[in-house]
């Protein structure tokens, strides 16, 4: 970890800068073939998801700032605007930075019309930046990692929850070995099947 890495992780619980650099770094990687590809989400597609990147980072950014944004629209491919590759990467940045203010950890935040302790929030905005930035790579055929002190950190928090899971954020708990690592238990407890892999695709037949 860098000294500027370091300063960050001792004022506030989570530093979103190295999940934020892994995700703009896959940003590079999809093709524009790809995005009409399945992704771990059930009915997303690439594109989908790249949508919900944008929406969620505006809705976290904003919570971050303590600001009131009732506004939740629904993720979808149609609306994802032709300029994602340069928007997408300046909207993790502000992400990133707003949670680096230790205000924003204090009292109660909101997103997406939920109103929760701000601490609990932004573990929920790192959750969804590591969970859809591992959807994104397996989506698209690429490795991802996260880092394990910060996987820890979400393995306990996400543990807290429901096993059925939370309705509009985390899925049910899906069944995990006991030797399964940090990714795959977060993954699990997200509602992932960490084996998911993108369906294979028939070969064309000959006419």
């Amino acid at each position: 970890m860098t000294r500027r890495g370091m300063a960050v992780a001792d004022r506030v619980p989570l530093d979103f800068d190295p999940p934020v650099r892994v995700l703009r770094a896959l940003l590079l990687g999809v093709d524009n073939g790809e995005l009409a590809n399945p992704t771990p989400c059930p009915g997303w597609t690439v594109a989908t998801l790249l949508d919900h990147l944008m929406g969620l980072s505006v809705a976290f950014t904003q919570g971050a700032h303590k600001r009131v944004d009732d506004s939740a629209p629904e993720p979808s491919a149609h609306h994802l605007t032709r300029h994602w590759r340069s928007r997408l990467p300046v909207l993790l940045e502000d992400l990133a930075t707003s949670w680096k203010d230790p205000a924003a950890w204090t009292g109660t935040s909101q997103a997406g019309g939920v109103t929760m302790p701000a601490a609990a929030l932004g573990h929920v905005a790192m959750t969804e930046v590591i969970m859809h930035g591992w959807d994104l790579a397996r989506a698209t055929g690429q490795e991802y990692f996260a880092d394990p002190r910060t996987l820890e950190i979400l393995v306990e928090f996400l543990a807290q929850g429901p096993a059925e899971g939370t309705p509009g954020l985390f899925g049910p708990v899906v069944p995990l070995d006991d030797e399964a690592g940090l990714l795959d238990q977060a993954l699990a407890l997200a509602g992932r099947d960490s084996q998911w892999r993108p369906p294979r695709r028939r070969p064309a037949v000959a006419a």
